[in-house]
């Protein structure tokens, strides 16, 4: 399988909405594999298709411990039914925003709502670290990075810092 390039802020791609997966084929299903190949190395537990690229509408997601092995998740044109409760993400991170954490308010629990790698319909319910990476991801797909949900004054440090360094490159 194929590493991707991870784009990382400011590209535009990453605020971008993304459209709908009319049609899961074969080519797509390699694409869902390089993810899964790019989100193990980075390493990270979540990637959308915008964050190497792509304006459409699915992630890739495994939330299992390195013990437990590969648990590796797909869906595709996902949207969240209903949101409750409140919980702190604490130390959020994102592989498209490098070098940077933050504390980010996230719903407590989900219903989630989209088709499998094999088009088939889900909905389920999840909570804990599975709510946040799910929101986490679904809102790229929204054109929203997790640094546009917290405070203005650390998303402008950040921002500040990112043009410092690419102004030094």
């Amino acid at each position: 399988m194929t590493v991707l390039d991870i784009l990382t802020y400011p590209d535009k791609v990453l605020k971008q909405k993304t459209a709908p997966v009319e049609n899961i084929d074969g080519a797509l299903q390699t694409v869902f594999e390089n993810m899964a190949t790019t989100m193990y190395q980075a390493p990270g537990v979540g990637l959308a298709a915008p964050q190497v690229g792509i304006s459409r509408s699915f992630i890739v997601y495994d939330i299992a411990s390195k013990e437990d092995g590969h648990d590796l998740h797909v869906l595709v044109n996902p949207r969240i039914i209903s949101r409750e409760g409140e919980i702190l993400s604490e130390n959020e991170g994102c592989l498209s925003v490098p070098d940077f954490r933050a504390d980010v308010k996230r719903a407590e629990r989900v219903l989630v709502e989209g088709v499998d790698r094999d088009g088939n319909p889900l909905r389920f319910e999840a909570d804990g670290l599975l709510a946040i990476v799910i929101q986490h991801e679904l809102d790229h797909l929204d054109g929203t990075l997790f640094i546009d949900r917290i405070s203005a004054l650390k998303r402008q440090m950040y921002k500040r810092r990112v043009k410092k360094e690419m102004k030094n490159r």
